[in-house]
């Protein structure tokens, strides 16, 4: 059972893990550096512990303790236990939902492991927002997609924000980082896969059309600001546009995803 530790200084050290989460480059400064992870959230923490993560320590309001009881129960992780005022002082920001948890992260696994009996993959490219990330991978679950990769630069969906987004997706969906950029969509296409690029290029059609009888698909989605790269538009299999109408040309990506994958899930 989890040690419960009242604390009644800021600048306890043994707080570190929760220091300054504003600071999104000292976040992932320490975070890489010690290979850990924060949960934010009663629904959160239950379930990166329910997932397997194994917890390093959790940080609680005193009225938060009677909901994550069963949690602290089946954890030997000391859970530090102090005000919410206390709470906002060590974190920078106003800890609503009254409970964190910092879990140690995982070994990426191969993606060959990810796309073992999958049939609908998201694909990611340079997609720099955590809330992004986070909602992309939400969508996915929800709309019962197998799995996820993310091409290197794309953000990290075990950042706080991504997981607070995703409401803890980023634990359930299989997920991994590509391990090169350059031909990532001929490999899947050799793995059976129909890659279908998300674009506003001139010969895309409905995505409804481009995913039509396919069996297995990767749906390949680009960055926020400048789309696809040409690289991975002229790899993919296919090219696909949501369309728009009242002069609009696109969504946001998170919204285009949720359109895509409900579609492509309905194939």
């Amino acid at each position: 059972m989890a040690q419960l530790v009242e604390v009644s200084d800021p600048d306890d050290p043994r707080l570190r893990d929760y220091r300054d989460l504003r600071d999104v480059q000292l976040r992932k400064d320490l975070e890489a550096e010690h290979g850990l992870f924060l949960a934010e959230g009663e629904k959160v923490v239950r379930r990166a512990v329910e997932s397997g993560y194994a917890a390093r320590s959790f940080l609680m309001a005193p009225r938060w303790l009677d909901g994550l009881a069963d949690v602290l129960e089946r954890s030997e992780a000391p859970c530090f236990v102090l005000s919410e005022d206390l709470a906002e002082q060590v974190t920078g920001f106003h800890v609503h939902r009254g409970a964190l948890a910092s879990l140690e992260r995982r070994p990426l696994p191969p993606v060959d492991a990810v796309l073992e009996g999958a049939r609908s993959v998201l694909v990611l490219e340079d997609i720099v927002d955590h809330t992004n990330v986070g909602a992309i991978l939400r969508s996915g679950a929800a709309l019962g997609f197998d799995a996820a990769l993310l091409a290197p630069r794309c953000a990290d969906p075990l950042y706080r924000r991504a997981i607070k987004v995703s409401m803890g997706a980023v634990f359930t969906l299989p997920w991994t980082r590509l391990p090169g950029w350059r031909d990532a969509l001929p490999s899947l296409s050799e793995r059976g896969f129909t890659t279908v690029a998300l674009t506003l290029a001139d010969d895309a059609v409905p995505v409804e059309e481009a995913v039509a009888g396919l069996d297995k698909v990767a749906l390949v989605l680009g960055s926020e600001g400048h789309g696809l790269s040409e690289r991975w538009q002229d790899s993919a299999d296919r090219r696909a546009v949501i369309p728009m109408h009242e002069g609009i040309d696109s969504l946001n990506v998170a919204a285009a995803s949720a359109v895509a994958c409900y579609v492509t899930a309905r194939r």
